[in-house]
């Protein structure tokens, strides 16, 4: 698989002037209606280079929205890998010493043995985010391929997306075997709390069309949850919505035994192969298949290569849903 270096379309937002907060958490800003409803999050820079969120966050950060109903956190998260950002080596700053998003059980987080530029930050923003009924994650992708959301496991976020209406394929599953996200943890996780929470991954991390994506679903997310009216938001942030929604379950990950990894084809995302058993890559040698027809490639990357790493998964399409109107 090659590696293409994606041009730079977007300026990166200077968010220094976000550091301080009335939340006590650096560039974690909580603003209260004094209302009921319900605490909705949306948060970047969960990676440092997935920069289309940190647009967004800054945006609403400047415009001063707030919540009519209910509380409104808007956060940016791996604030310490976006500082260390270099054109020149785009990928390294997805994080500083471990994917923070690969951190989220409360037992990772309660063993003070174990420290980490991330197990740092999530720690402090822990107690606003137990707090959170409905969490948006705002992400990005390492290769050019449609948009999606990650909805996790459960019924529960698959109903969410529907409701958001876009993007159009959204994702079922597990997570990763190196750890659990933010948007799986604790009561987002639960199939018997009410809290939920989507990832959405909006584009190439670079390219301008993910920042309208990230517009998009986050108005929209903000609209559907009733902390703020659709007139409150920009108008041009909504874009059109898809016919339809497919539902993806993800059924296995492809993990990487070693740095002897590569892939059959420039495969960026959603490729579907008609019959199992096609090949899909190499590991260590010994060819990857295909485990069942129509079987589809979810976010398909060698640019994070490493022992342990997921490099693919795959996922068989369950259902489709005609979008809201």
């Amino acid at each position: 698989m090659s590696n293409p270096a994606y041009p730079i379309e977007i300026a990166f937002p200077d968010i220094a002037a976000h550091e301080a907060s009335d939340s006590g958490i650096a560039y974690v800003h909580t603003f209260d209606s004094g209302e009921p409803g319900p605490h909705v999050m949306i948060n970047a820079l969960t990676h440092g280079n997935e920069v289309c969120g940190a647009i967004v966050v800054d945006a609403l950060l400047r415009a001063k929205l707030r919540p009519r109903r209910g509380r409104l956190t808007l956060s940016f998260a791996n604030v310490a890998a976006y500082g260390r950002f270099d054109a020149s080596k785009p990928d390294a700053a997805r994080f500083v010493d471990q994917d923070f998003n690969r951190v989220w059980t409360a037992k990772t987080l309660d063993d003070t043995s174990r420290g980490s530029s991330e197990l740092e930050r999530a720690r402090a923003m822990r107690p606003v985010i137990d707090t959170v009924d409905l969490l948006l994650d705002l992400h990005s992708m390492h290769e050019k391929s449609a948009p999606l959301i990650v909805a996790g496991p459960l019924a529960k976020g698959i109903e969410l997306a529907a409701k958001l209406g876009t993007p159009a394929t959204v994702i079922c599953d597990e997570g990763h075997p190196e750890g659990r996200r933010m948007r799986d943890y604790e009561g987002f996780g639960d199939p018997s709390s009410p809290k939920n929470a989507l990832l959405i991954e909006c584009g190439q991390h670079w390219e301008a069309s993910a920042v309208d994506v990230a517009r998009d679903v986050t108005a929209r997310f903000l609209a559907l949850s009733g902390v703020v009216d659709a007139s409150d938001l920009a108008q041009d942030w909504f874009a059109p919505l898809p016919d339809e929604m497919r539902v993806v379950r993800v059924t296995e990950p492809v993990v990487a035994k070693s740095m002897d990894f590569r892939f059959a084809g420039d495969y960026t995302g959603l490729e579907v192969f008609d019959k199992a058993g096609s090949v899909i890559g190499w590991s260590d040698g010994a060819p990857v298949t295909t485990p069942y027809d129509d079987c589809m490639l979810v976010m398909p990357s060698v640019r994070q290569l490493r022992p342990g790493v997921t490099v693919v998964r795959l996922g068989r399409i369950e259902q489709r849903i005609a979008t809201p109107r």
